[in-house]
């Protein structure tokens, strides 16, 4: 028996995107299996570890919670769609100055999230910081470097 299939018709990284999908595909597996974009990883399956965050419409969500065919319509970003507009250049540098990255599976997901808070503006506190990146799991870092990473991005933006 064949699996039930979708129709979708999104856009993703600015570019329009007209797939068939199989109905019960998470938005993360379509977008690494079926567009080769596998920036954003596949952690725990049950959106805990943050490695598979997305933006959809411009909200941070976690692909593995989410189904392809609920993104019909909508504007999927990737790390990889984000890092190149550059919106995230600052962010990534400052990751890469104070080692706040190691063997690189949390980071997509973290420098989405971490960008989630700085587009508020301001600069949020070290304990601010942390609570918004407590969904994203590190076990490398332990979080200090990633949290010195986002407070100076934060103020050098603030700044300018």
């Amino acid at each position: 028996m064949s699996p039930h299939l979708v129709d979708i018709r999104l856009t993703v990284n600015g570019e329009p995107v007209n797939e068939r999908v199989e109905a019960r595909k998470t938005l993360v597996d379509f977008l690494r299996d079926d567009l080769g974009l596998t920036g954003s990883h596949i952690g725990c399956e049950h959106g805990v570890c943050g490695a598979c965050t997305v933006r959809v419409d411009g909200v941070v969500v976690r692909g593995c919670l989410m189904l392809a065919a609920q993104c019909d319509g909508a504007r999927v970003e990737t790390i990889e769609g984000v890092s190149d507009t550059g919106e995230i250049a600052d962010l990534q540098e400052a990751f890469e100055k104070r080692n706040a990255l190691q063997c690189g599976y949390c980071t997509p997901g973290m420098l989405l999230t971490a960008q989630e808070l700085l587009a508020r503006g301001g600069v949020p506190d070290r304990s601010a910081i942390r609570e918004h990146l407590a969904g994203n799991y590190c076990r490398c870092t332990g979080y200090h470097a990633i949290v010195d990473a986002v407070e100076s991005v934060a103020e050098t933006r603030s700044k300018g």
